[in-house]
């Protein structure tokens, strides 16, 4: 079994990639062949400074290594560092009714909180696949926003093998953790940095801490019950907390006796211990970079190995040699 995931480096990582990507990600590694990405070409959609653009990837394998993934049981690389995607993305674009791209919602999301309407952001979808496709990959661990995405992949795959061949594609699965698959922000909708609600996965003590104390609740008493279904500090506690401190607090919003700032205190350390180990491996990582640049550059050469075997076998079906 192969699984293939890639994180975009559009800008400082929050909690809601790590728990919606990075984590399970990790977790995978040891059951199967694993493939990681960096997707810089998928962030130049929205990240025009190329300075930037070079320190958010370099921040992101970083990040991604300090969180447990082992480059020894997987490969992990740039995508801009395996050049075939891009041909594979253009002979899946040939199959690709414009219809599909039209139905899928990140565009639309993107397009109306202000993104510049552009063929990347509209042709987003079938870079994806390529990147999935490209790699024969069996299972993908998503959230449930790029569900629809994946959606896509498959039927891209069923396209090119309904025209050339059924063994030229393997179409994948979707992994999808319905407890964690979308991660809510500060302000109650989805984590994300387009929303400005996102929780730092390796911010400072002091700030981060600080945004927690500032997520919105009601103005209940202390001594009345709080609500559950609207409480945004219950479901981001549920995520760093043991199932005896989340229990013990969800009884407290049921009981009343304890009020709305003690519970954001409580997430807040909560937060702050759950990512003390990665914050210690970070430290030790950003102080070696020349490991970094060994990692990057041994998985490019992993990757573009198994990519050429699938594209030699494209190019082939579809008669392009």
């Amino acid at each position: 079994m192969r699984i293939l995931t890639g994180l975009q480096p559009s800008g400082k990582l929050h909690v809601g990639n790590f728990f919606g990507a990075m984590e399970p990600a990790v977790k995978l590694q040891e059951q199967g062949d694993a493939f990681y990405f960096i997707a810089n070409y998928h962030a130049m959609t929205t990240v025009r400074n190329p300075d930037d653009l070079r320190a958010y990837t370099r921040e992101l394998a970083v990040d991604f290594l300090a969180c447990g993934l082992d480059p020894s049981r997987s490969v992990f690389f740039r995508q801009s560092d395996v050049p075939e995607v891009n041909e594979l993305a253009w002979i899946l674009s040939t199959v690709c009714p414009v219809s599909l791209l039209e139905k899928c919602h990140s565009y639309k999301d993107k397009t109306a909180k202000g993104f510049t309407p552009n063929h990347g952001l509209f042709a987003y979808p079938v870079l994806m696949a390529a990147d999935i496709l490209l790699y024969d990959a069996n299972q993908v661990p998503v959230g449930k926003d790029q569900k629809q995405h994946l959606e896509v992949t498959r039927d891209l795959a069923g396209k090119i093998n309904e025209a050339y061949g059924e063994d030229t594609l393997v179409v994948p699965e979707p992994i999808i953790r319905e407890s964690v698959a979308v991660v809510p922000g500060l302000d109650g909708q989805k984590m994300s940095k387009s929303y400005g609600n996102t929780l730092p996965l390796f911010g400072e003590e002091k700030p981060s801490k600080k945004l927690i104390m500032k997520i919105k609740t009601d103005s209940t008493p202390v001594e009345e019950p709080k609500a559950i279904d609207d409480s945004l500090v219950l479901p981001l506690f549920r995520l760093f907390a043991d199932d005896a401190s989340y229990e013990e607090m969800l009884s407290q919003h049921e009981s009343g006796g304890v009020g709305y700032g003690d519970f954001k205190k409580r997430l807040a350390e909560a937060y702050w211990d759950y990512f003390a180990p990665m914050r210690a491996r970070r430290a030790e990582l950003e102080a070696d970079p020349g490991y970094i640049d060994q990692v990057l550059s041994q998985g490019a050469e992993k990757a573009r190995s198994t990519a050429s075997v699938t594209l030699d076998r494209v190019r082939k079906a579809v008669g392009i040699v």
